[in-house]
């Protein structure tokens, strides 16, 4: 059980590609709790991939949308929720995940997200000529947003997908945000 006073989400964050939802649903498995994705919430809604909706309506109103949908998985019942790379734009965003979640980033460089995504054709904002580059700059000015969002910085780099669970799973125990989890 949570401390009364303590939100009860968890929120990932971190670059496109860092294993949000990966590591996630993994989270939420051992943690007995609920996965949001809120991406896919935002997909559900529109009836449209994000993708498509960023071709039809531009970066702004799916920016608007995502507030919108952050606010609302924020204020619900607790959850494990994996925010889109772009999420912690939004001074909004970063207060919701700062009050209403114990938000951890999941951290990863450009380099590692590259090798990750480099045949991956559904993330609009790498849909570029030089998607190396672009992500590049995507951390150049996310990576303080998602540490200021961030209760937690996690190194995605080298460990499998179950170790990290593990390694969040542990540290949240040892703040005694939650009991100890299921193996």
């Amino acid at each position: 059980m949570n401390p009364v006073n303590f939100p009860a989400h968890v929120a990932l964050v971190g670059l496109p590609g860092s294993g949000k939802s990966t590591v996630g649903r993994q989270l939420a498995r051992r943690l007995g709790w609920p996965f949001l994705d809120s991406d896919q919430v935002i997909e559900q809604r529109i009836g449209l991939s994000i993708r498509e909706f960023f071709e039809r309506e531009g970066e702004e109103p799916f920016r608007d949308l995502e507030q919108a949908v952050i606010g609302q998985l924020t204020a619900g019942e607790p959850c494990v929720l994996s925010t889109g790379g772009g999420a912690v734009l939004r001074p909004a965003n970063r207060e919701h995940l700062q009050q209403r979640s114990h938000a951890i980033y999941l951290h990863s460089l450009p380099e590692e997200v590259f090798r990750r995504l480099r045949h991956d054709r559904n993330r609009p904002l790498l849909q570029v000529a030089d998607p190396l580059e672009r992500l590049r700059e995507l951390y150049a000015v996310r990576d303080p947003l998602y540490r200021e969002s961030a209760r937690l910085v996690v190194e995605t780099g080298r460990p499998s997908v179950p170790a990290l669970v593990h390694q969040i799973a542990s540290q949240l125990e040892t703040l005694g945000l939650v009991t100890a989890t299921r193996q």
